[in-house]
């Protein structure tokens, strides 16, 4: 049987992030939460096994989502990135390539598939 695909979720709206949780983990995925950029950073620094981090673009706080791929892009490469926004890509702040991008709003159903689509790759 294959590992569960191990999700690390960042996003500042706690019920918003208590039901993406809800949902992944209904569908097999483990999943660690974070309310910011700085919550993330320090989960990974302490437990690096993260398949996919999926995070909010903006955020409150010291680091926006953007920030927060550009780290760990650079610091955990093997982490796939998806970044989640109201705005279209081209609006927002230079990522690396490897970034993936998804835009708000979304469907479940879409996100799942994205998120499946990578684990597969």
């Amino acid at each position: 049987m294959s590992q569960p695909l191990r999700v690390l979720l960042v996003e500042d709206q706690a019920d918003l992030r208590e039901l993406m949780a809800d949902a992944l983990t209904g569908l097999g995925m483990q999943v660690a939460t974070a309310a910011d950029a700085n919550s993330a950073l320090s989960l990974l620094d302490a437990d690096p096994v993260v398949d996919v981090l999926l995070s909010d673009v903006y955020m409150p706080g010291q680091m926006s989502g953007a920030e927060l791929a550009v780290r760990v892009c650079s610091k955990f490469p093997e982490v796939r990135v998806i970044l989640a926004s109201g705005q279209g890509r081209h609006q927002l702040p230079e990522l690396p390539a490897s970034v993936e991008f998804v835009q708000k709003p979304y469907s479940l159903a879409q996100l799942i598939g994205l998120l499946r689509n990578r684990a597969s790759a």
